[in-house]
């Protein structure tokens, strides 16, 4: 063990100064990737269909190719899922991320992963987390016990049982592909990491890993939460490090962590605790925090992915304007759309993000393009509503488990207004100022809320609603979605969820 923790920490030391010549070079390095990933797809059917050889820089590239949603880009994956070849990249593709998006009924999204995206976008991108955190915390014992990956699970390809072929989480496909010398630094072993059903894993899980040595944990903060409270229940302590003394850092990614702030701070009490936050979603890893006092993130750009951006305020145009990274601006809100080493081309993935700075870049995740409210021209954004609740939070005492919003519509005798449905851990000393809070706060952050909120011309003060513990949980496991990434929709810009999550408020 001690012969490989040195093999890995002269890797990494390696892999810092390649780092540091991407963020010197980021448009040269951009461009090459393109120009490669261009050149070895173009016979392709999707290659071939577009006149990939005929590409000779981004301009003809930017003429081609169109920008997709996965819809227009299903018929070309159905295919691949049915086991055909060569078809959006030449390699052959046998795992497949699946993706939901959400906690509706919509149909699930299978994305295609080949080896290339798993080598060097996935686990280079593993390896570059690591390098960055030994290089902020050289008095790191991290490698002296092991890592817990709190994940999800794979099933076997229903479109093309034949074949050697299969789809899951993006955390499962990672976590079964891995190679053995990871794995041995990791608990607990595969057969319980990627059991299915998620209330008997998470058992299995905390009778595995009691007695273990655990330094790290990676996962998406809200299953990592549940699994927590319930490690310490379960052993009778009063926090995680009376069973993880050792422990040092969590890894987190999916959702904003600002949420989840104070209720790890309770659960794991330790002032020297580090949190790293990563940008990794099924369709490839793009982001990882390498700053230690600022939670920006790097914009890893030699991971086989070429970005574009759509900004926020063109999203709605029939042709917005789109965008290479060398004319993004700093503030600026932008859709990506990324061309990935396994044959997503041009492909809108549903995320906004911002540019903190651009030399070099580095981003915050701002929201999905699909989950904002803008039903009366407000324009309120994910980002807006994560800084809003968690400063009314603070300024009340308040603890926040889990929550999300969207339009109460005009009605004979109200206005329009939002609604609110949130589970405290720790009630506000008074939801009324916290309410006020809220408002108060959105109309700082947001100048077209705040336009819409003045003498309550159009918005009223927002509606809160109070929901008793676990009613997320419980809506979530009604939906089979407990574990891996799902994640609970923060806005919405009609009321589905709400009606749906207020039957299990007023009950």
């Amino acid at each position: 063990m001690e012969i490989l923790n040195s093999i890995l920490s002269w890797g990494m030391k390696k892999r810092i100064h390649q780092i540091e010549f991407f963020i010197k070079n980021p448009h040269e390095i951009q461009n090459e990737l393109l120009t490669n990933l261009i050149k070895k797809a173009n016979k392709t059917v999707y290659g071939k269909n577009f006149g990939f050889s005929s590409i000779e820089n981004y301009e003809h590239f930017k003429q081609q190719v169109p920008v997709v949603t996965y819809e227009k880009l299903f018929p070309y994956i159905e295919r691949l899922l049915k086991g055909e070849k060569q078809i959006l990249w030449p390699s052959d593709i046998s795992w497949f991320a699946k993706s939901s998006g959400t906690t509706n009924n919509a149909r699930s999204k299978f994305i295609p992963v080949s080896q290339e995206a798993l080598k060097s976008c996935h686990y280079k991108a593993g390896k570059d987390l690591l390098s960055i955190y030994l290089n902020n915390y050289s008095n790191s014992k991290i490698f002296s016990g092991k890592g817990l990956t709190i994940g999800g699970s794979y099933h076997v390809n229903e479109f093309n049982s034949y074949s050697n072929s299969f789809y899951g989480d993006v955390s499962a496909v990672l976590i079964k592909n891995l190679p053995w010398w990871v794995q041995m630094l990791q608990t607990p072993n595969l057969e319980i990491a990627l059991m299915d059903e998620w209330e008997e894993k998470l058992d299995k899980m905390i009778e595995a890993t009691s007695s273990e040595n655990v330094t790290s944990i990676s996962g998406v903060p809200t299953w990592v939460i549940v699994f927590i409270e319930k490690m310490i229940k379960k052993n009778k302590v009063n926090n995680l490090l009376e069973i993880w003394p050792n422990l040092e850092v969590f890894f987190h990614g999916a959702v904003s962590f600002t949420p989840y702030e104070d209720i790890f701070k309770k659960l794991i009490p330790l002032s020297m605790m580090n949190y790293m936050e990563t940008y990794n979603a099924s369709e490839g890893f793009f982001g990882i925090q390498d700053q230690l006092h600022s939670k920006e993130m790097l914009l890893m750009l030699d991971y086989g992915v070429f970005y574009e951006f759509i900004p926020f305020s063109e999203l709605d145009q029939e042709h917005p304007k789109i965008i290479p990274l060398n004319q993004v601006e700093i503030g600026k809100n932008y859709a990506i759309v990324i061309t990935t080493n396994a044959g997503l081309w041009r492909y809108k993935i549903g995320d906004t993000v911002t540019f903190t700075c651009i030399n070099p870049y580095r981003i915050k995740i701002s929201g999905r393009t699909t989950h904002f409210i803008n039903a009366f021209g407000e324009e309120v954004i994910i980002d807006n509503a994560e800084i809003a609740i968690t400063k009314a939070a603070k300024k009340t005492n308040a603890t926040i488990g889990d929550f999300t919003a969207g339009p109460a519509y005009f009605g004979k005798e109200n206005k329009g207004r939002h609604e609110w449905i949130i589970e405290f851990i720790q009630m506000p000393d008074d939801i009324h100022q916290f309410t006020t809070l809220l408002d108060k706060t959105l109309r700082e952050v947001n100048s077209d809320y705040d336009a819409k909120r003045y003498k309550n011309l159009v918005l009223q003060t927002p509606l809160v609603h109070i929901a008793p513990k676990k009613t997320f949980y419980k809506w979530m496991k009604s939906k089979g979605k407990l574990g891996g990434q799902h994640k609970v929709p923060r806005l919405s810009n009609n009321r589905e969820f709400l009606d749906e999550l207020l039957k299990y408020v007023e009950t």
